[in-house]
């Protein structure tokens, strides 16, 4: 893409503010050179990269991808054997500090990132490089006392001959022989050396070494002669402390020399997130999505704002390449036209540069080899071109060197010259464009160029709507409908006489009053279809709505009457239980009442009382009706068949078929065998034929698999917890388990007391006890199970 295009289509200011959002020079230097490319593979995959970093943004907003340096000096500086200074020794150590966060970050989430981990794989953790940095220079750019053992003694000695040089010179200014002598009660430092202010009349009762004189003159700043030896070995002690500081440094950036190659491919790849996380910023402060990457060299692009205009955007549809190749754009002045075709323009190339498009759902882009550009007055006073002979040069060149996967964007097409020579001019180059297979849009003023798109085979014509209404553009563009100039409408509004306007109108031809009259007819159809179809849109949006509520309603009706007829059920059904068990008592009084009687008269009396409870058992079945079970009751029943009991959610296995007019089966679930009425069984989907022991079997060790060898009870109640652990107690007994664990945690005490209260002569504990280290401690009771 030459540069000059780029220029017109205003690419460059798109970089600058996606620099903006980079949070490194690296990641702003990679921003402001990027550019577009023509590999699908290598767009795919910058698009890919953004649509990631936006995926990261929305689902960890507070990631920290940043915490690292531009170090690019400090390692040249190293490459060349140079000793780092302590500040950019930690600039390198929080550098690798951020990028082994960042692959350990992107590790964790290889899954969800893909790309950004495939990055992130370059990353060199340096780790003993980083923490030797770490712990020998303190935050503040301070070597630290226990950087080396030399260092420490050195600067233990050193304080010690600091205190004693100290102690001396503070006794000597408190002493009251002195004290006449000095200027100030107080000790300096001169030249690096301890000293006190003696009066300079006084010079001679202190002798010592003069290093310093106060700006009046009065006061002499003498190192007492008793100290001379003590400031030397002190400042022999301050030479030992920077020589061994020095040699530290050195051999910490040695470190980072032998590391170079490594330290750079991080730096590089951290430079390189975090340009993909600007992109991604950048899309998700236009608002902006990935585009569908056509296979051809086509547009589509579906409400398209453009990223560098700001308020409130009209957005823009735009299509070619599909049903038509050639597009031209008609209508007024400030209409929006130009603003168009540098959004088509600046689109194709933001996507293959690996942006993201502020433009809507479905926006298809291709690929193009080449974008041209012709827009904007190029007026070039040093070469004596005039505005047509400006664009004439760019055309020139435009017309050689376009043809098939090439966007062609011209603005003003013909202008600047005489009217009815433009035209014609126009459509000559239009022709050889559209001969020569590039995609182009152009924008004209000419009206010869409307019937130059009728006339023309997959070209088309188009407008940016003018409400005549307020005499301003609305800035939408209308494919298929050539524009018109409203010159005379424009020109009644802002007071030009009626007569004026209708005397101009006579000065048009019948064929161009036909075509305006013709435009004029079609724009008011086209906006009346817009009408009702939005209306229309409207209606079926309501009674979409209505239908979904509709449904909804019906649903839950649905739901609520199976909720009230169950319940019913299940209450009648629990009326008929108590009425049963009444029954049984009253069967027994009954029994050790005529106990005396005859056997016969016995059990015609317990055979009635059982008929009179039947009939009410059948009475309240009858009136409440049973929830309706799903499913196909078998018509025929086979021993060792599987069949599905709906009521206990359960399957079991035929034991025996039922015999000519039974209406009851006998069924095995589990170690349990009942007895069910025929009509309560549903066929199941896959049923296994065979004994009814080794199917038993079967979900015995279906149970051993499914069940888990510890119980959480942790945030149970005690009562909760005890009919929890029953259960369990019971399935891991069936299942064999032979030895379980309880997590009661350890808190109060109080469930792990319920928990043992209940283990204490259970019949399926053989013995328990509470966890080891490294079995959870008392807050695990591990429970040995009967055999």
């Amino acid at each position: 893409m030459e540069e000059k295009n780029l220029k017109r289509l205003e690419y460059y200011k798109v970089l600058e503010q996606l620099a903006a959002f980079a949070g490194s020079p690296l990641g702003k230097e990679r921003a402001l050179a990027l550019r577009p490319v023509d590999d699908p593979v290598v767009i795919l995959r910058w698009q890919d990269e953004v649509s990631e970093g936006r995926k990261l943004l929305r689902l960890e907003p507070t990631a920290e991808m940043g915490g690292w340096k531009d170090i690019r000096q400090q390692l040249q500086r190293a490459g060349r054997g140079a000793v780092l200074e302590p500040e950019e020794l930690i600039a390198v150590a929080d550098t690798l500090t951020a990028g082994r966060i960042i692959k350990s970050f992107l590790a964790e989430r290889q899954e969800i990132y893909p790309l950004l981990h495939g990055h992130a794989f370059f990353i060199t953790p340096l780790l003993d490089l980083e923490k030797r940095i770490e712990n020998a220079i303190l935050p503040g750019g301070e070597i630290a006392n226990h950087a080396s053992p030399v260092l420490a003694q050195t600067r233990r000695k050193l304080a010690g001959a600091q205190l004693s040089i100290k102690n001396y010179l503070e006794n000597m200014i408190r002493s009251p022989n002195y004290q006449k002598y000095l200027q100030d009660s107080i000790v300096t430092i001169r030249e690096g050396r301890y000293v006190v202010p003696v009066k300079i009349e006084y010079r001679a009762q202190v002798p010592g070494i003069i290093h310093d004189q106060s700006a009046s003159g009065a006061t002499l700043f003498v190192e007492p002669m008793a100290v001379v030896d003590k400031n030397n070995e002190l400042r022999r002690l301050v030479v030992a402390e920077k020589q061994e500081i020095q040699r530290i440094l050195a051999a910490l950036s040695e470190g980072v020399a032998q590391n170079l190659e490594g330290i750079k491919t991080s730096l590089s790849t951290l430079g390189e997130l975090d340009f993909i996380m600007a992109r991604a910023r950048y899309s998700q402060r236009l608002d902006a999505w990935a585009p569908i990457l056509a296979d051809e060299a086509v547009l589509d692009i579906r409400q398209g704002r453009h990223p560098l205009l700001k308020g409130d955007v009209v957005p823009v549809s735009i299509r070619l390449g599909e049903d038509f190749d050639t597009l031209i754009i008609t209508g007024p002045n400030t209409g929006g036209k130009t603003v168009t075709l540098k959004t088509a323009g600046l689109f194709a190339l933001m996507a293959q540069s690996g942006l993201h498009l502020p433009a809507g759902e479905n926006t298809r882009l291709g690929v193009f080899q080449r974008v041209f550009t012709d827009i904007g007055d190029e007026q070039s006073i040093e070469q004596s071109l005039s505005t047509f002979s400006s664009h004439m040069t760019n055309i020139v060149e435009i017309v050689s060197q376009s043809g098939l996967d090439c966007l062609v964007l011209l603005d003003e097409l013909g202008a600047g010259t005489d009217p009815v020579e433009g035209a014609a001019l126009a459509q000559s180059i239009l022709e050889k464009l559209h001969g020569a297979g590039a995609r182009t849009i152009a924008t004209t003023h000419y009206s010869e160029l409307k019937n130059f798109a009728y006339a023309r085979a997959r070209v088309e014509n188009a407008s940016v709507e003018f409400d005549r209404a307020t005499l301003r553009p609305t800035y939408r563009l209308l494919i298929g409908k050539p524009g018109r100039s409203n010159a005379f409408e424009i020109a009644l509004r802002l007071g030009l006489p009626a007569g004026l306007i209708e005397r101009a109108r006579d000065f048009l031809s019948v064929e161009q009053v036909q075509f305006e009259e013709l435009v004029s007819n079609l724009e008011k159809a086209q906006q009346e279809a817009e009408t009702d179809r939005a209306a229309a849109a409207k209606l079926a949006d309501e009674a979409r709505a209505i239908k979904e509520k509709h449904e909804e309603l019906t649903a839950e009706l649905a739901q609520r009457r199976e909720e009230i007829l169950s319940k019913a059920g299940e209450e009648a059904r629990a009326l008929v239980k108590s009425a049963k068990m009444e029954a049984e008592s009253a069967v027994k009084e009954l029994r050790e009442k005529i106990a005396a009687e005859s056997t016969r008269a016995r059990e015609n009396a317990i055979k009635a009382a059982r008929d009179k409870f039947g009939r009410l058992q059948h009475k309240v079945s009858r009136a409440v009706p049973e929830k309706v079970i799903a499913g196909q009751v078998p018509t025929v029943l086979l021993a060792g068949q599987e069949v599905l009991l709906p009521k206990f959610n359960q399957r079991g296995y035929v034991i025996e078929p039922p015999g000519a007019g039974e209406k009851e089966v006998q069924v095995q679930v589990g170690i349990i065998k009942m007895n069910v009425p025929v009509k309560d069984l549903r066929m199941v989907e896959q049923p296994k034929i065979g004994g009814g022991r080794s199917e038993v079997a079967g979900m015995l060790l279906d149970k051993t698999r499914d069940i888990s060898v510890e119980l959480d009870l942790r945030g149970q109640y005690a009562e909760e917890a005890m009919l929890t652990v029953e259960k369990y107690l019971d399935d891991a007994y069936l299942a064999g388990l032979p030895r379980v664990s309880l997590i009661h945690g350890k808190g109060t005490g109080s469930l792990r007391t319920a928990v043992h209260r209940l283990l204490k002569g259970h019949h399926w504990v053989k013995s328990f006890r509470l966890g080891e280290h490294g079995e959870g401690g008392y807050g695990v009771t591990i429970v040995e199970l009967a055999k």
